[in-house]
């Protein structure tokens, strides 16, 4: 791999002049932290292979793994695949802009460097207004996966951008805090009906309304040696703080009688609301049993923050795995290495 060039990087807030900057640093092929509504995104050019190879580069992520594209209007979904199923535009009305990625086969046109060497695409219309002005603006395809460095947990919030990509990036838009807090629902689109590759903020519930849908073995269990991820987030160990992350599969009363047994140095947990008094290790909230939503927006905020306290080995709730709860569920599986206790 290329050495990694260094920056002064800069973090500015998403005004008019912070946007100028943005646009001008993506038309030079450069890279730049941006806010969308899941997570903080690495945007670069999509059909400028040099900048996709930075984005690589920059996050230390293995070049297999795909970029999701983000675009503005459907005009430019045209230039970018070279099929496009009539649910394909069924799903957009109902969902886009919004936190959903849809895979397509790719125009001969976009680099492979883009698609992590496939021969699809994954695009998707953010909501977030700074997003879609940056794309406007810019007239460019953003090619955008999770500004953290690889395998971290994604980044919700400017610092958490900063933390990791300082010196490594020119430029980081402070956009205040992501509203979803887990990246996008991905799907693969076929004429008759959806195969869903990463959950998110787009459910199993919602796309049903529109069309069947086939949960991926890969949701929910590890990919087998020498499969090909098709999908950004589908790898072994994902999102994962440095401390060892723990997921316990039983009642509120199990789970503390559990961690009471296993407690010592270094020893947190995470708790959803009201059942972090049943606890005696430190613990962080963990949002509402039973609501995915509060789970999804403080997830990797809590990851992050086990770093920040020192945390040696961390607990954490099952959540449900319906709605939000699957995405929850499924970065949490990965964040763990699949290491569930089952009580």
């Amino acid at each position: 791999m290329e050495t990694q060039k260094r920056f002064e990087t800069a973090l500015l807030p998403a005004n008019d002049a912070g946007i100028e900057k943005a646009v001008s640093l993506l038309r030079q092929g450069e890279l730049v932290g941006i806010p969308t509504e899941t997570v903080y995104g690495l945007a670069a050019n999509a059909w400028n292979p040099e900048a996709a190879k930075k984005i690589y580069a920059a996050k230390g992520r293995p070049s297999d793994n795909p970029l999701i594209v983000h675009i503005a209007d459907l005009e430019m979904l045209k230039s970018l695949a070279r099929v496009r199923p009539q649910l394909a535009y069924t799903l957009a009305d109902a969902f886009w802009p919004g936190p959903l990625t849809m895979i397509f086969p790719k125009a001969k046109e976009v680099p492979d460097a883009t698609t992590g060497g496939l021969d699809t695409i994954a695009v998707r219309m953010p909501s977030h207004p700074v997003a879609a002005r940056l794309i406007r603006e810019s007239g460019l395809p953003l090619a955008a996966p999770s500004a953290n460095l690889s395998g971290l947990p994604s980044p919700t919030k400017a610092e958490h951008v900063f933390q990791d990509m300082n010196g490594r990036i020119p430029l980081i838009l402070d956009g205040g805090e992501c509203s979803v807090g887990v990246e996008s629902t991905v799907i693969a689109v076929h004429e008759d009906g959806v195969r869903l590759l990463r959950p998110g903020g787009i459910t199993v519930e919602m796309l049903s309304k529109y069309c069947a849908v086939t949960v991926d073995d890969g949701v929910l269990h590890q990919l087998k040696n020498g499969e090909k991820a098709l999908s950004p987030g589908m790898k072994y160990k994902h999102y994962s703080p440095k401390a060892n992350v723990i997921i316990l599969d039983g009642s509120p009363d199990a789970c503390a009688e559990y961690v009471r047994l296993h407690k010592g140095p270094g020893v947190w947990a995470m708790a959803f609301e009201g059942e972090e008094k049943l606890l005696d290790v430190p613990s962080m909230p963990f949002g509402k049993r039973g609501d995915g939503l509060s789970q999804a927006k403080v997830l990797f905020d809590r990851l992050r923050e086990c770093d920040e306290k020192g945390a040696k080995t961390v607990y954490v709730p099952m959540p449900e795995k319906d709605g939000v709860g699957l995405a929850v569920y499924n970065r949490l599986l990965r964040a763990a290495g699949f290491d569930v206790v089952v009580l």
